[in-house]
């Protein structure tokens, strides 16, 4: 009975030296983004790496940030990726908008969340879809079907959007991996509805971006994981060797 007790003991004490030698490898943390920040603003990454690029043929300048990005070095530098030449009313649905390449590779449980601003005439609804291979979108598996709508009005920020991707097959560990946030007819619809209901769609309507993050967390290395095994297998010799 002791024995077998003080074995236990042994691999219990593994198993934490393990969790251990892991433990940094459990808290998540942001693994890329993007603030736009700057005195004139910037679509480089401002963690990890990356590239954000529009996509049919809507334009994009820099405009004021999200009053609740603090990484901003002052005020005047706080900015927001502001996108406007979106598509006539009726057509092209889903095709203009932003393109946001990041890596997954290292990590797991993946989350994307973003701020974001719409004009009054601007779409009322966005549609958050992915590429597990860079260049071939869905919104296959995300939750209402990665349909987003301005609920507040126009010119008000609506915080921190939110995508989970941790049960998209393929989307960690993915070095091709990338989202893209797109201009969508009302559900349901052939047309764009407005942001404000008292306002007409335009197409040069701005839908601006800020704040867009890239979280998961980190892949215990191969090396980590080596050496608690080791450090468990050498606990529980040296408890039966006592014993």
């Amino acid at each position: 009975m002791g024995k077998n007790w003080k074995s236990s003991y042994g691999i219990l004490c593994g198993l934490i030296s393990i969790s251990a030698s892991c433990s940094t490898s459990f808290a998540a943390m942001t693994f890329g983004g993007w603030n736009f920040n700057g005195a004139l603003g910037t679509s480089a990454p401002s963690i990890g790496t990356g590239t954000a690029l529009t996509i049919g043929g809507v334009s994009a300048n820099f405009s004021a940030g999200d009053p609740a990005d603090d990484q901003a070095k002052s005020p005047a530098e706080n900015k927001g990726w502001n996108l406007a030449s979106f598509a006539s009313q009726g057509t092209a649905s889903g095709e203009r908008g932003a393109v946001f390449q990041c890596s997954t590779v290292g990590f797991e449980s993946a989350v994307v969340t973003w701020h974001e601003r719409h004009s009054n005439s601007a779409s009322r609804f966005v549609q958050f879809q992915y590429a597990l291979d860079g260049s071939t979108f869905t919104s296959e598996g995300i939750a209402n079907g990665g349909i987003f709508e301005a609920t507040l009005g126009g010119d008000v920020w609506q915080a921190e959007r939110r995508v989970d991707l941790g049960s998209i097959q393929g989307a960690l560990g993915n070095g091709k991996f990338a989202v893209r946030i797109v201009s969508i007819f009302a559900p349901n619809t052939s047309a764009y509805a407005p942001t404000s209901l008292t306002a007409n769609y335009s197409p040069s309507g701005t839908i601006r971006f800020d704040l867009v993050t890239f979280q998961g967390v980190a892949v215990p290395a191969p090396a980590a994981l080596a050496l608690g095994i080791a450090g468990a297998a050498a606990v529980g010799v040296g408890s039966r060797r006592r014993e």
